[in-house]
This record gives structure tokens, sequence and C-alpha cells, in this order.
């Protein structure tokens, strides 16, 4: 007889599959900020269990994307443009460092980057927001982890999950989508063949070309909400 998958096995399982949901759909702007949720609410609504889902808005909680609301859920945490200026800073800092680390590795076999490519390029092509945000992070979680710092990669992808990615469905963001494509599959072949100065060459502006979209559609959404406020007599 099959052994049975213990259930702490089953709600760990289902507690991740909650928190990159729900995170996915925090960072792409799908749930804005003040958005409410509901652990039994979003329980009932993907057939499962509340005390999953209630670890996974909790564990988003610590993260700083929501916050608890007594007797009422979570609610989507507003973010700012200077938030978002030292996410990037950091982001450079790091993940930058983290590719020097990676070259000099004495193996690197980056094959198991490819599937993620390739389902960026699938979420590119079908104009799935949610799908790219997830193979992108996928992806980079490897190329950093191929860095064999295990500090360094819980804390760059700790910054990552951080970031609010306003303006990703916007053109500019599509046509950034669809430009980082083919960066995806050369940053594969740098980090596999490439030099310190070749890999980080082309992952700087891969993550900084990112910074004036996602800071212009936040500061429209900020004026959109304080224009009302502002035109009171």
């Amino acid at each position: 007889m099959p052994s049975e998958v213990p259930t702490t096995t089953i709600d760990q399982n289902l507690r991740q599959r909650v928190v990159e949901r729900v995170r996915a759909e925090i960072i792409s702007g799908q749930s804005a900020p003040g958005t409410m949720y509901s652990a039994p609410n979003l329980a009932l609504a993907l057939g499962v269990s509340t005390t999953p889902v209630r670890e996974a808005l909790l564990e988003l909680s610590r993260i700083g994307l929501i916050e608890p609301l007594r007797n009422r859920g979570f609610r989507v945490v507003e973010p700012s443009s200077t938030q978002l200026e030292e996410l990037f800073d950091m982001r450079d800092v790091l993940e930058i460092h983290a590719a020097v680390l990676l070259t000099r590795q004495p193996k690197r076999d980056l094959s198991s980057l490819r599937p993620h490519a390739d389902a960026i390029a699938r979420a590119v092509e079908t104009e799935d927001v949610q799908a790219y945000v997830e193979a992108d992070r996928a992806f980079h979680f490897g190329l950093i982890d191929a860095a064999r710092n295990g500090l360094l990669t819980e804390t760059i992808m700790g910054l990552r999950d951080k970031m609010r990615l306003y303006g990703i469905g916007s053109r500019a963001g599509r046509e950034r989508q669809e430009a980082s494509v083919a960066e995806h599959y050369r940053l594969i072949e740098l980090a596999e063949t490439g030099t310190a100065d070749a890999l980080t060459a082309t992952l700087r502006p891969h993550i900084m070309s990112w910074k004036p979209i996602f800071l212009a559609a936040l500061n429209r959404h900020t004026v959109r909400l304080s224009w009302p406020l502002a035109s009171k007599p």
C-alpha cells in the first residue's frame, strides 16, 4: 500500500501555494492597496482548510505586503516611492554581488533555469502577468541560489518579494516583458560560460530598467488617491 502523505506536509504545501498566489496578486498590482483578504473567504474560494491560508497570510504580513486588522482580515499595504527606490538600490548591490560569486563557481550548469525562461516566454506570449511574475521569480531564485550563499539568497528574495511591480501590465511594462525574454536566455548563457563583467553588464540593466516603469505607475496611483482630498474646499 502507498504510504500516506503526512497532514503537516499537505498543510505546508497548501500554505506555500497560497503564499505564491497572494504574493503574485499583490506585487503585480492585481490586488491594489487597501484590498482585504479574509482567511475564511480565501480558504472557501480555494477549497482548502482555513489553517494553511491563515498561516500564509501571516507570513505575507511579516514580509510587509499586508497588515492584519482585528476582526477584519488582512489589508494590502500602500507602498511608497522611497521604499521602491531603496529596494532597487539594495537589489542592485546584492544581485550583482551574487552574480560575481556565481562566476567564481568551478561548475556552472544552469540548464535548470531554461524551463523557467520558457515559462516566461509563454507568459509574455499569452499576456499572463501573474504567470510571468511567478516564472520570473523562479528564474531569479535559481540564478541567485547558484552562487551558493544561502543567506544572500534569502536576503535577495526577501527584497524581491517586497517589491510592487506597478505598471507591469501597462504598455511600457508589456514592452519590457517582451524585451526580457531574450535577456533571460542570455543570462543563462553568461552564467554558465561568461565572465563576471559580462554577466553583470547584462544583469544590471535587466533589473534596473524596470525602475522608471514601476515608479511612474506608483506615482500615478498615489496622485489618483490624493487628488480628491486635495480638491476638497
